[in-house]
């Protein structure tokens, strides 16, 4: 099971995604990313998957997706989510890195 939350703030619209992400809630996170950046009202937009559990391959393919489209991460607790933005930054276009807070960046 995944839940998707969206929180948004003045400056920043973040989709806070909790439980396992593996199909078919890979198409769900599809889903609401197309829907949150359809209109983003001038807003960044952070993908927080710090209290994901489980991420599969098809997972991995979408998150680096969203990264190349400009998505930032948080996910400051969990090695497991640490370790996949790391990689994906590494296969990554645009591959940024902005320092502290646990948040990874897909684009400057």
């Amino acid at each position: 099971m995944l839940k998707i939350s969206v929180v948004d703030s003045r400056t920043q619209r973040r989709l806070v995604l909790e439980g396992r992400l593996i199909a078919p809630w890979v198409a769900e996170l599809r889903a609401a990313w197309k829907r949150a950046n359809a209109e983003p009202d001038g807003r960044e937009l952070v993908i927080d998957i710090g209290n994901v559990m489980v991420i599969s391959q098809e997972a991995e393919n979408t998150l680096l997706q969203m990264m190349n489209e400009g998505a930032r991460f948080r996910c400051c607790s969990g090695v497991l989510t640490k370790h996949v933005v790391q990689q994906l930054m590494r296969r990554s276009k645009k591959n940024p890195v902005q320092p502290g807070m646990g948040d990874q960046k897909g684009k400057e």
